[in-house]
Protein backbone atom coordinates (compact mmCIF):
# COMPACT_ATOMS: atom_id res chain seq x y z
CA UNK A 1 0.00 0.00 0.00
CA UNK A 2 0.95 3.68 -0.82
CA UNK A 3 0.67 6.21 1.78
CA UNK A 4 0.73 9.42 0.55
CA UNK A 5 2.43 12.15 2.64
CA UNK A 6 -0.56 14.74 3.25
CA UNK A 7 -2.13 11.55 4.66
CA UNK A 8 0.46 11.04 6.79
CA UNK A 9 1.12 14.31 8.11
CA UNK A 10 -2.68 14.34 9.12
CA UNK A 11 -2.81 11.36 10.82
CA UNK A 12 0.70 12.65 12.88
CA UNK A 13 -1.21 15.64 14.20
CA UNK A 14 -4.32 13.49 14.70
CA UNK A 15 -1.79 11.17 16.90
CA UNK A 16 -0.08 14.36 18.64
CA UNK A 17 -3.81 15.91 19.79
CA UNK A 18 -4.32 12.46 21.30
CA UNK A 19 -1.18 12.21 23.13
CA UNK A 20 -1.62 16.28 23.97
CA UNK A 21 -5.16 15.47 25.27
CA UNK A 22 -3.21 12.56 27.64
CA UNK A 23 -0.56 15.33 28.62
CA UNK A 24 -2.86 17.25 30.04
CA UNK A 25 -4.87 14.86 31.98
CA UNK A 26 -1.39 13.75 33.57
CA UNK A 27 -0.06 16.75 34.05
CA UNK A 28 0.54 17.66 38.20
CA UNK A 29 -3.34 19.14 39.73
CA UNK A 30 -3.68 21.52 42.88
CA UNK A 31 -4.29 19.08 45.90
CA UNK A 32 -4.43 15.97 43.56
CA UNK A 33 -8.13 17.85 42.28
CA UNK A 34 -8.43 17.00 38.62
CA UNK A 35 -10.75 20.14 36.86
CA UNK A 36 -9.05 20.31 33.35
CA UNK A 37 -11.50 18.91 30.37
CA UNK A 38 -10.00 18.11 27.34
CA UNK A 39 -11.77 18.30 23.29
CA UNK A 40 -10.52 17.67 19.92
CA UNK A 41 -12.59 19.01 17.18
CA UNK A 42 -12.09 18.97 13.31
CA UNK A 43 -14.71 18.82 10.85
CA UNK A 44 -18.03 20.35 11.15
CA UNK A 45 -17.26 20.92 14.81
CA UNK A 46 -13.98 22.66 13.79
CA UNK A 47 -15.67 24.69 11.28
CA UNK A 48 -18.07 25.95 14.09
CA UNK A 49 -16.08 26.95 16.53
CA UNK A 50 -14.77 29.27 13.49
CA UNK A 51 -17.67 31.05 12.89
CA UNK A 52 -17.96 31.73 15.91
CA UNK A 53 -14.53 33.60 15.93
CA UNK A 54 -15.64 35.41 12.81
CA UNK A 55 -18.81 36.70 14.95
CA UNK A 56 -16.88 38.04 18.06
CA UNK A 57 -14.23 39.55 15.29
CA UNK A 58 -17.10 41.58 14.88
CA UNK A 59 -16.60 43.33 17.81
CA UNK A 60 -13.55 46.30 17.53
CA UNK A 61 -11.56 44.54 20.11
CA UNK A 62 -11.31 41.52 18.82
CA UNK A 63 -10.85 42.03 15.29
CA UNK A 64 -7.72 39.54 15.74
CA UNK A 65 -9.86 36.80 15.95
CA UNK A 66 -10.39 36.93 12.38
CA UNK A 67 -6.69 36.55 11.73
CA UNK A 68 -6.80 33.47 14.78
CA UNK A 69 -9.70 31.71 12.69
CA UNK A 70 -8.51 31.71 9.23
CA UNK A 71 -5.70 29.66 11.13
CA UNK A 72 -7.41 27.63 12.91
CA UNK A 73 -9.68 26.78 9.54
CA UNK A 74 -6.04 25.78 8.02
CA UNK A 75 -4.99 23.01 10.39
CA UNK A 76 -6.07 19.65 10.85
CA UNK A 77 -7.45 19.84 13.92
CA UNK A 78 -7.62 21.94 17.39
CA UNK A 79 -7.05 20.54 21.01
CA UNK A 80 -9.12 22.36 23.47
CA UNK A 81 -8.35 22.81 26.94
CA UNK A 82 -10.34 23.96 29.53
CA UNK A 83 -10.70 24.05 33.47
CA UNK A 84 -13.82 24.02 35.50
CA UNK A 85 -14.55 26.79 37.69
CA UNK A 86 -14.36 25.02 41.46
CA UNK A 87 -12.29 26.59 43.90
CA UNK A 88 -10.08 24.44 45.74
CA UNK A 89 -9.13 26.23 48.87
CA UNK A 90 -6.12 24.42 51.06
CA UNK A 91 -6.03 21.43 52.50
CA UNK A 92 -8.32 22.17 55.85
CA UNK A 93 -9.33 25.53 54.85
CA UNK A 94 -11.72 26.87 52.51
CA UNK A 95 -9.80 29.55 51.28
CA UNK A 96 -6.13 30.66 50.49
CA UNK A 97 -6.44 34.20 49.24
CA UNK A 98 -4.69 33.69 46.10
CA UNK A 99 -7.65 35.03 43.61
CA UNK A 100 -7.77 37.86 46.55
CA UNK A 101 -11.08 37.51 48.21
CA UNK A 102 -11.47 36.88 51.53
CA UNK A 103 -12.76 32.77 50.90
CA UNK A 104 -14.33 30.20 48.35
CA UNK A 105 -17.88 31.07 48.91
CA UNK A 106 -16.81 34.64 48.02
CA UNK A 107 -14.98 33.69 44.98
CA UNK A 108 -18.07 31.37 43.60
CA UNK A 109 -20.59 34.33 44.50
CA UNK A 110 -18.88 37.27 42.70
CA UNK A 111 -17.53 34.78 39.89
CA UNK A 112 -14.11 35.14 40.13
CA UNK A 113 -12.02 32.45 39.23
CA UNK A 114 -9.98 30.05 41.38
CA UNK A 115 -6.05 30.80 41.17
CA UNK A 116 -5.63 27.12 41.33
CA UNK A 117 -7.46 26.02 38.60
CA UNK A 118 -6.06 28.90 36.25
CA UNK A 119 -2.66 27.65 37.40
CA UNK A 120 -3.17 23.78 36.71
CA UNK A 121 -4.35 25.09 33.24
CA UNK A 122 -1.66 26.84 32.52
CA UNK A 123 0.22 23.90 33.52
CA UNK A 124 -1.91 21.24 31.45
CA UNK A 125 -1.87 23.60 28.17
CA UNK A 126 2.06 23.87 28.94
CA UNK A 127 2.13 19.77 29.08
CA UNK A 128 0.46 19.13 26.00
CA UNK A 129 2.23 22.00 23.88
CA UNK A 130 5.67 20.55 24.99
CA UNK A 131 3.95 16.85 23.22
CA UNK A 132 3.28 19.42 19.96
CA UNK A 133 6.65 20.68 20.15
CA UNK A 134 8.30 17.50 20.99
CA UNK A 135 6.96 15.56 17.88
CA UNK A 136 7.73 18.83 15.37
CA UNK A 137 3.50 19.68 15.39
CA UNK A 138 2.80 23.83 14.59
CA UNK A 139 1.04 25.23 16.77
CA UNK A 140 -0.36 28.06 19.29
CA UNK A 141 -1.74 28.70 22.16
CA UNK A 142 -5.50 30.78 21.75
CA UNK A 143 -6.93 32.44 23.90
CA UNK A 144 -9.55 33.75 20.86
CA UNK A 145 -10.47 29.86 20.27
CA UNK A 146 -11.11 29.11 23.74
CA UNK A 147 -13.53 32.23 23.81
CA UNK A 148 -15.29 30.78 20.71
CA UNK A 149 -15.38 27.56 21.77
CA UNK A 150 -17.20 28.27 25.43
CA UNK A 151 -19.43 30.63 23.96
CA UNK A 152 -21.08 27.83 21.86
CA UNK A 153 -21.08 25.15 24.56
CA UNK A 154 -18.35 23.58 23.28
CA UNK A 155 -17.81 22.34 26.99
CA UNK A 156 -20.06 22.09 30.24
CA UNK A 157 -21.64 25.06 31.63
CA UNK A 158 -18.61 24.43 34.43
CA UNK A 159 -15.86 25.15 32.32
CA UNK A 160 -15.34 28.94 32.70
CA UNK A 161 -12.04 29.56 31.12
CA UNK A 162 -10.38 27.39 28.03
CA UNK A 163 -7.72 28.15 25.85
CA UNK A 164 -7.32 26.73 21.72
CA UNK A 165 -4.66 24.90 20.32
CA UNK A 166 -4.53 23.93 16.27
CA UNK A 167 -2.22 21.83 15.03
CA UNK A 168 -0.89 22.23 11.36
CA UNK A 169 1.90 20.21 9.64
CA UNK A 170 2.81 22.22 6.45
CA UNK A 171 5.98 23.37 4.83
CA UNK A 172 5.65 26.86 6.92
CA UNK A 173 4.74 27.61 10.17
CA UNK A 174 1.22 29.44 9.27
CA UNK A 175 1.20 30.68 13.06
CA UNK A 176 3.94 33.35 12.28
CA UNK A 177 4.05 36.30 9.87
CA UNK A 178 0.17 36.29 10.01
CA UNK A 179 -1.52 38.08 8.12
CA UNK A 180 -3.77 40.67 10.60
CA UNK A 181 -5.70 41.90 7.55
CA UNK A 182 -7.38 38.25 6.65
CA UNK A 183 -11.65 38.71 6.10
Amino acid sequence: MKYQSIDLEKKAAYTVAELMAAAAKTAPKACGIDNVETVVLDGKEKDDLTVEMRKIAKDPWADFFKRDAANVDSSHCIVLIGVKDSPIGTPGRDFCGLCGLSDCAETKKVGARCAFNIADLGIAVGSAVSIAADHRIDNRILFSAGMAALSIGVFPKDVKTCFGIPLSTSSKNIFFDRDSTLP
